[in-house]
């Protein structure tokens, strides 16, 4: 399974396109949309998503509501390119009068300047307006056909807001999936104490009226994962790998880590090692989880447990220091507009590409041209595991 996307930030849409989801999927493509929806809300975000009100739109691969086993081309429409269509033209030639934004000022800490030199661009709008973090709502979208894809093999996860600037969220380490979901719908920080909402509104209100950003961390869990997805006998088959590599490509990720992370490193081994224990009819288990669901870059069947660092939005109301590129005059960056902080939308699309990569080694691993026939294999390796 593998998918790709393309369009820019102002451009005239976002497109799609993911093969390798089996024949015979139910898609409910409201369940994409309130998805999107929720990857445009949550505190902090800025007014381009007063203006967007993102829609998915399936142009291949499914009819009547069934993915058919082809290539599933989705698109959603960018409605602030009505406000950009001279700029963002894809065809008429570049004009004074169609430059209008041109950006010469790279922002410290975006792609603007080394994508301008990469790519040889004068103007750095034409690196901006790709690399802008935009682009991960087509990601949602396709991660989202692919929890569905999960759930009917009764896999579930959810991510959600750990920390944000400075506020560690205290909370109960031991809730379900559907109680975090449950949880985390009550408030607009994604997060699971309630109690902590007041004060980390307070944080993003000083913080915008400072004219700065703040970034966080994200948990991503994901249940009843079979043990022995991904492979210990080479480094690049490694499934723990393969999710921090797309974690990674997440715009503004810093860091990823499984389990308790860094933790793991201040405690003797006797502290972090998961015992393993054995019940007749389901088979082995651990009887902690500190390493996150893995052992030797396979799934070891415990609760996959993934964590990332955000680090805070490049785009400042009160502009750091830049240089212009072409007169190389010290000056203030660009100013686009930018949310204070994206910790809140960025839960959604990190569980979202977990999502994608869990998919990919499900229907790498088992065969997977039909749903049904996937489900078989899978529902019998489970068999073979809890006999083993």
């Amino acid at each position: 399974m593998n998918f790709i996307t393309a369009g820019e930030s102002h451009g005239p849409q976002l497109t799609g396109i993911i093969e390798g989801l089996p024949a015979g999927l139910p898609i409910d493509v409201e369940q994409i949309n309130a998805a999107l929806a929720a990857r445009q809300g949550g505190y902090g975000r800025g007014n381009r998503q007063k203006i967007e009100h993102d829609q998915v739109q399936i142009v291949g691969g499914v009819r009547h509501g069934v993915t058919l086993g082809s290539p599933i081309a989705l698109t959603i429409q960018n409605r602030d390119h009505a406000n950009w269509s001279a700029i963002m033209d894809p065809v008429s030639p570049a004009t004074p009068e169609n430059s209008v934004r041109k950006v010469e000022h790279p922002r410290p800490g975006h792609a603007d300047l080394v994508g301008g030199m990469k790519y040889d661009h004068r103007d750095l709008r034409n690196v901006l307006e790709r690399s802008s973090a935009r682009e991960t709502a087509m990601r949602v979208a396709i991660g989202n056909l692919c929890e569905q894809l999960l759930a009917a093999l009764d896999i579930h996860l959810v991510g959600f807001v750990q920390q944000v600037g400075s506020i560690k969220v205290t909370a109960n380490s031991s809730l379900s999936v559907q109680q975090i979901k449950a949880a985390i719908k009550q408030n607009d920080l994604r997060i699971l104490n309630q109690e902590q909402v007041p004060a980390i509104h307070q944080l993003i209100d000083d913080t915008k009226r400072a004219g700065d950003s703040l970034g966080g961390t994200i948990r991503v869990i994901a249940e009843n994962v079979p043990a022995g997805l991904g492979s210990y006998i080479s480094w690049d088959t490694k499934l723990d790998g393969k999710i921090a590599g797309a974690v990674m490509g997440v715009n503004a990720m810093k860091g990823v880590s499984f389990g308790d992370g860094f933790a793991d490193a201040e405690h003797p081994g006797s502290q972090i090692m998961d015992q393993i224990d054995y019940h007749k009819g389901t088979g082995f288990s651990r009887l902690s989880n500190h390493l996150g669901g893995f052992e030797g870059g396979m799934t070891n069947g415990m609760p996959i447990i993934v964590n990332a660092a955000m680090k805070p939005i490049p785009t400042l109301y009160k502009p750091l220091q830049t240089v212009d590129i072409n007169s190389k005059e010290k000056l203030k960056a660009n100013v686009e507009r930018s949310d204070v902080t994206a910790i809140v939308p960025a839960s959604i699309v990190v569980e979202n590409v977990v999502a994608i990569e869990l998919a990919k080694v499900i229907t790498d691993t088992f065969e997977s041209a039909s749903l049904v026939r996937l489900k078989a294999g899978v529902a019998q390796y489970r068999k073979h595991n809890a006999d083993f």
